[in-house]
């Protein structure tokens, strides 16, 4: 009787533990770092062998992501409308759902990227509609506006942003002067709690959940402040204010990469010559101090990554123009700044850097290095319209790329 009750707690822990993956913006820590293994060290002349092509799902810039072998995927349809589409991996579609309304300003293409957990889908629409969908049927579980009710301000570019879930909650940046941060219960879309106001506009930036000494933190930005806030009841622990960096007038507020934490610190950069940080956070994580600043790697918005120990990214000269940089984690340091093309995303995964450059479309497998950017081997994507600006994605063995209204999957497993 032991043994049968034990092999059945052993069983609910373990499909308890699967059932709490969360495929999500950037990957599974939203680091960029996806956990991939066995994957090509080089890829054939012509690039790696592409598998899937899918298009129709409307215009954006979000990236695709795969759960339970379903690629899910948001675009912009009738110019108006934020949409989210499913398909098997045979590019079969399986449903589609309109979620909200898209950004009605510049730069409408859809932004946000699909955060999956047991089942459901949580989404942003551009103009600010907070929601959970079915994953197998699309079918909208509940909608709540994170906009209107709290006196949202947008800033000059609408809503950029990916829920973050935390053990309860789905989490929204609405800025403004009643409240920055709102926690909707993720299972029935009531409010749980709202933060109180640090002031100004709601950034371009999908938050991040760390845990520091026991206590879980939600990492946010608005257009002038990082902020760490108790992820159990909405207390702003920490506010530090990120406007004595951003000292050119184009960038003041433009706030656009989710921050990287790693051993009890946070390292942020932005764009348009604002200053990139470290800042470590005190033990008790109710503090923050700065440990060292660096000019170079100001990323536009194409995030950065750690890997042994160095970052990788790309720097904004101008809004066409940027280079390859690494930095050194620990001193701030640059190893090396490197002209390829243009600026653009980048990940990583077994190892490697997948880069993504956002003018031509170039794709590169390098080596982490601190001496040099040191390309294995490149190809470049065609066909789509408008900026490469998706940030590419990984999964089982499998490369995804989108350009605008179109999405490939390239074979980087080579079995």
């Amino acid at each position: 009787m032991k043994l049968f009750l034990s092999l059945i707690l052993l069983f609910h822990f373990s499909a308890s533990s699967f059932g709490q993956d969360i495929v999500q913006w950037r990957g599974p820590s939203r680091d960029g770092i996806y956990n991939e293994k066995g994957l090509l060290k080089i890829w054939p002349e012509a690039g790696p062998k592409a598998e899937l092509e899918i298009s129709g799902f409307g215009k954006g810039y979000s990236q695709p992501v795969v759960c339970n072998s379903i690629i899910y995927i948001t675009g912009i349809k009738q110019d108006t409308m934020d949409v989210i589409s499913a398909y098997d991996m045979t590019g079969k579609m399986l449903w589609n759902q309109i979620y909200g309304h898209a950004w009605a300003n510049s730069f409408p293409d859809t932004r946000c990227t699909p955060t999956i957990e047991n089942g459901k889908i949580y989404l942003i629409s551009g103009m600010g509609t907070v929601c959970c969908l079915n994953s197998a049927d699309g079918k909208i579980l509940w909608s709540q506006d994170g906009h209107t009710p709290f006196n949202g301000r947008y800033d000059r570019w609408g809503v950029s942003e990916s829920v973050l879930l935390t053990d309860q909650a789905a989490l929204y940046v609405c800025g403004g002067d009643e409240t920055t941060v709102v926690a909707f219960d993720k299972i029935t879309g009531q409010l749980l709690w709202k933060t109180k106001s640090v002031g100004g506009a709601r950034a371009y930036v999908s938050s991040l959940l760390i845990e520091q000494n026991g206590m879980k933190i939600v990492v946010a930005e608005t257009s002038r402040n990082l902020i760490g806030i108790n992820a159990l009841d909405g207390e702003i622990l920490w506010n530090f204010d990120l406007t004595p960096f951003q000292q050119v007038k184009m960038g003041k507020g433009i706030n656009t990469n989710t921050p990287l934490y790693h051993n009890g610190e946070i390292f942020m950069t932005n764009g348009y010559d604002q200053t990139a940080l470290m800042l470590s956070i005190a033990a008790d994580g109710r503090s923050l101090s700065l440990k060292w600043k660096n000019e170079v790697l100001d990323t536009h918005h194409g995030g950065v990554v750690l890997v042994d120990g160095n970052l990788y990214g790309t720097n904004w000269v101008d809004n066409s123009k940027g280079q390859w940089v690494s930095l050194d984690w620990a001193t701030g340091k640059t190893n090396w700044t490197k002209e390829w093309y243009s600026k653009g995303s980048i990940i990583s995964a077994d190892g490697l850097l997948y880069c993504y450059e956002e003018k031509g479309g170039n794709v590169a497998l390098v080596q982490p290095d601190t001496t040099d950017f040191k390309i294995i081997s490149t190809f470049k994507f065609e066909g789509g319209e408008g900026p490469y600006w998706a940030h590419p994605s990984i999964y089982n063995g499998k490369l995804y790329l989108r350009h605008g209204n179109i999405m490939r999957s390239y074979n980087i497993k080579g079995v």
